[in-house]
């Protein structure tokens, strides 16, 4: 490709953001031209207002601490400097709605990394290697929008990361009810230890909103394209605890299943680390080459060994033994903040542009 595609980062000062701008910094199809963000940080560079609160292990990128931070509600004039944008705003639901709205009706692809638009009938929520043929309803939504290139697209929950790939990858085994409980890191919340000193050696059993997120969500991703609008599925029946716990990135579950077929737990392994998806077939720059990978060892996956496999977009999965109430349980783990947030938004774009739907304006 000989010219990047220019990206916009709304709410490029946050936590998400500052992760898609780290991610972004050698990638080979995109660059981060314009960063967006409140109005208290607009018209500083992204260096003086980030300040001291630069949350990723890696430096700033040199390529974006010059860069002067624009008001993100400024829509025409943000997007007339990009191709496309992530969002990744701090703002309430309703808010959020309306500027990556507005943001598309400029003609310039949102790709979201907020919850706002998950529900909306015609916008796509996508795990690449799980549902990418539900990318095919922004055909519809842009005739809601009255668009030929703008549109909204988004990536599920991060809590769902860590087993929903499982439960497809068994899908023709027909599990139809699963008890998940999540163990989740402070950073899904925006936090690092020195922001939020209540959850040193502290474990709170309540995630606002997350267990809903963590029960529906999936289904949406299994459900299929009717009449302009997805129709999640009915099955197979998720209910879920979401805690949070004192571990900064990586997202663990420990699940149970009951199928409707009886498989062994051969039969189970294969299906696992065999699962592939059309990022894999593509090799998209962000794809993992090996999507799930299974651990033997009692004591696995953890999160300080296992969290940044396949760089972090990989699901970690290990512990796969046969339960006396349910039929099989399983711990799984993903990194919330690559895989689950900004790594995931950047391989649902990578898909986009493979299928067509975004390019360089």
């Amino acid at each position: 490709m000989s010219e990047k595609l220019r990206v916009g980062i709304l709410g490029g000062t946050g936590m998400v953001g500052q992760r898609f701008i780290a991610l972004l910094e050698n990638h080979p199809w995109f660059e981060v031209t314009t960063i967006a963000a409140s109005e208290r940080s607009a018209g500083k560079t992204y260096k003086e207002a980030v300040g001291g609160r630069w949350k990723m292990a890696t430096p700033m990128p040199k390529k974006v601490e010059n860069l002067v931070v624009m008001n993100v509600n400024e829509v025409e004039k943000v997007a007339s400097q990009v191709d496309f944008v992530f969002s990744a705003v701090d703002m309430t639901k309703e808010e959020i709605k309306r500027i990556e709205e507005e943001y598309a009706k400029t003609e310039t692809p949102v790709v979201s990394n907020n919850s706002a638009h998950r529900w909306t009938p015609d916008v796509p929520m996508v795990v690449p290697e799980i549902n990418p043929e539900h990318m095919k309803v922004i055909d519809f939504q842009r005739k809601r929008l009255g668009t030929t290139r703008g549109f909204v697209a988004v990536k599920p929950n991060c809590s769902i990361q860590s087993y929903a790939p499982v439960l497809t990858a068994w899908k023709e085994f027909e599990p139809y009810e699963v008890v998940v409980t999540t163990y989740q890191a402070i950073s899904g919340a925006g936090k690092t230890f020195k922001d939020w000193p209540e959850m040193v050696e502290n474990i709170i059993p309540y995630i606002g909103g997350e267990e809903e997120k963590s029960e529906r969500e999936p289904l949406r991703i299994w459900g299929e394209i009717k009449d302009g609008v997805i129709v999640p599925a009915t099955s197979p029946v998720i209910t879920c605890q979401c805690i949070r716990v004192p571990v900064l990135n990586g997202h663990t579950a420990a699940v149970f299943v009951k199928f409707r077929k009886n498989p062994d737990k051969e039969q189970l392994l294969e299906k696992l680390v065999s699962f592939k998806g059309v990022p894999q077939e593509l090799g998209l720059p962000s794809a993992p080459k090996q999507f799930i990978q299974y651990l033997e060892e009692d004591d696995r996956p953890q999160v300080n060994k296992d969290i940044d496999f396949e760089n972090g977009m990989g699901i970690s999965v290990g512990r796969l033994r046969e339960d006396k109430v349910y039929d099989w349980k399983f711990v799984g783990l993903s990194h919330n903040t690559v895989r689950g947030a900004a790594g995931g938004a950047v391989l649902c774009t990578e898909l986009l542009k493979e299928q067509g739907y975004i390019t360089a304006k």
